[in-house]
């Protein structure tokens, strides 16, 4: 049997046909651009000067808003992203995206903000000509969102992080067509990967 795996974190990667339509988002979400870069970056905290290298170099912003205010924003790539928490490069195939970074301000959690995002912009990536959206989930609340919007599990992560180095133990869904899919845009295959750790800000 394999050894256990001292579990700080548990991961997932998801990934939705976008060729289906989904259920309409619960409130509207609207692409913002560089005009509005101070709205979000309001919200980032310390990662607030990342948001002009993020749409200067073609990432895509969404945000809900709520009586004029910002209640939650996310991101939708097409080029290679860095996913922080299984510190592995997401390589997007032509035709697909990446969204990440979902964040619901602390005031309006539990109302629906995050699903929203995700639906507005899966919906957005659609009407793009992407045919399948990727994302990745640390927490459970979340997940409970993904699958009424047409995402499926494909790669599952245990990770935890000892003297510098980042462990993770990978197991494929059982889906495996989407769990081939996902290998082959992460780079890495099921099983136990040992790496140095190597945080990166994007």
């Amino acid at each position: 049997p394999q050894a256990a795996l001292p579990l700080l974190i548990r991961s997932t990667i998801w990934a939705a046909d976008l060729a289906l339509p989904g259920p309409p988002p619960v409130f509207p979400v609207e692409e913002v651009d560089r005009s509005h870069a101070l709205l979000v970056a309001g919200a980032m905290g310390p990662d607030a000067d990342l948001v002009t290298e993020r749409l200067a170099r073609g990432v895509r912003c969404f945000v809900v808003r709520m009586e004029g205010a910002l209640a939650g924003y996310g991101w939708l790539s097409t080029g290679p992203e860095w996913i922080g928490e299984i510190q592995l490069e997401l390589k997007p195939r032509q035709r697909e995206g990446y969204i990440w970074n979902c964040v619901t301000v602390p005031e309006h959690r539990l109302k629906g903000v995050f699903r929203s995002l995700v639906l507005g912009m899966a919906s957005a990536a659609r009407r793009s000509g992407l045919r399948r959206a990727w994302i990745g989930t640390v927490a459970v609340p979340a997940e409970k969102a993904l699958e009424p919007a047409g995402f499926r599990p494909a790669l599952h992560f245990d990770i935890n992080s000892v003297a510098g180095l980042h462990l993770m133990r990978v197991r494929r869904s059982t889906n495996p067509d989407l769990a081939t899919d996902a290998s082959s845009a992460l780079g890495v295959r099921a099983g136990l990967v040992i790496r140095r750790s190597h945080p990166r800000r994007h």
